[in-house]
């Protein structure tokens, strides 16, 4: 009964915060992660303390938690077959220097940064995995934010919209294997040593890529039979479970399995049945809990003095330097116009709902304290709230920008 108090609750002030937002331009994921932010401690939670403390007690949060978890499986594969879908056509040099720029740049400053955050709100983690981190928590650029903002404006056939997946497309996939890279250096009960653990990861990899992407193409290059709905989700829905456990049991996440396996996927109608026939039910219902479940974890009561809202600044500042900042000025000095440029620049610095699937993964790994965690959270909030108001000050109406 509590459960599903919950889940209207939830369902109830994700809609409420997307009608609100809408006329603003905001996309709706945006809505969804602030109500989120409205459910949790740090506004309902302040404004009626008993109210949220009876309706989300932590002890009866594990089967919304749960059910969030198999939603962000789901997402991932999606995800991932996104990533595989977009083939990009635009200008190869300064796809392959911006996409680069977009995630050494903000890695770089988010590990230096790491260096004088972690002595003073997260003292408890390791060195390393915190300071490989924050650098990923920096690089990444939320591809379904960006393309949910893109199909929205009209912006996909023009030169910033095409160069916007590339570096989303690339930086996701990077992104994942940064964090695979943090994860490996931690502990965990498997008992595998970091070196183990990324010999597995390297051969889980060799066997995504080399057989079992090759073995699906053959599999839907032969397959003519049309089949019925179902059985094509339950098809995928064993692929993508199979992948996203081969990486929990190696110790890294079963997201990342879960976001290869739509990577790997071929292009067939049958995927894009089942995809078609996932995302809405996973976008609609799924992923509010998702957000609700971070904002319950989120607490900005945390960041109770000057020192610590200068620093939940500087982590801002430098999230948008190193993303927006690298990005803009290398696709200028690659041959944009500086309006284009920052409008790019805009585009990969929205973080969203990738973002906090990573910090929520740090968060469960103890790489993040509460106060770390919520820091990073409200970055990752503003630094998406920006895009919209930032593209209509810089693009022209998109029938003018289309090459």
């Amino acid at each position: 009964m509590l459960f599903l108090l919950q889940v209207a609750v939830i369902l109830l002030v994700a809609r409420g915060m997307r009608l609100l937002l809408r006329p603003l331009g905001q996309p709706t994921v945006v809505a969804e992660m602030l109500a989120g932010f409205l459910i949790g401690p740090s506004f309902a939670g302040w404004l009626v303390p008993r109210a949220t403390a009876a309706l989300f007690a932590p002890s009866s949060l594990e089967p919304l938690n749960a059910l969030s978890q198999i939603g962000l499986v789901v997402f991932m594969f999606v995800v991932g077959t996104r990533v595989r879908a977009h083939t990009v056509h635009t200008r190869r040099d300064a796809a392959v220097v911006t996409s680069a720029m977009s995630i050494a740049a903000p890695f770089v400053l988010g590990v230096l940064l790491s260096f004088y955050l972690r002595p003073r709100v997260a003292a408890g983690s390791a060195t390393w995995p915190f300071a490989i981190f924050i650098g990923t928590a920096m690089s990444i650029t939320a591809f379904p934010v960006l393309a949910r903002i893109l199909g929205e404006r009209g912006l996909f056939d023009t030169a910033v919209g095409r160069l916007a997946v590339a570096c989303a497309a690339f930086d996701d996939v990077a992104g994942w294997l940064l964090l695979t890279l943090a994860l490996s250096l931690t502990h965990t009960p498997s008992g595998l040593t970091p070196v183990g653990r990324l010999a597995l990861l390297a051969l889980y990899l060799a066997v995504m890529i080399g057989m079992v992407r090759p073995f699906l193409a053959w599999l839907a290059a032969r397959d003519r039979a049309p089949h019925a709905l179902d059985a094509e989700i339950a098809a995928v829905l064993i692929v993508l479970l199979l992948s996203a456990a081969a990486t929990d049991a190696i110790g890294i996440h079963a997201l990342f399995g879960a976001f290869l396996s739509g990577v790997v996927m071929p292009k067939h109608t049958a995927v894009d049945h089942a995809v078609g026939a996932l995302e809405p039910m996973t976008m609609t219902f799924l992923l509010p809990l998702f957000f609700a479940f971070t904002g319950l974890r989120t607490d900005a009561r945390l960041i109770d003095s000057a020192a610590l809202i200068g620093m939940t600044t500087l982590i801002v500042a430098v999230a948008v330097a190193g993303k927006f900042g690298a990005a803009a000025v290398t696709s200028h000095a690659m041959g944009l116009g500086w309006r284009d440029a920052g409008a790019l620049g805009a585009l990969v610095n929205t973080r969203g709902l990738v973002e906090l699937v990573i910090l929520n993964i740090g968060l469960d790994a103890h790489i993040l304290s509460p106060l770390a965690f919520s820091m990073l959270v409200a970055m990752a909030l503003i630094t998406t709230l920006m895009t919209s108001p930032l593209l209509s000050v810089l693009l022209p109406k998109p029938e003018e920008m289309r090459v």
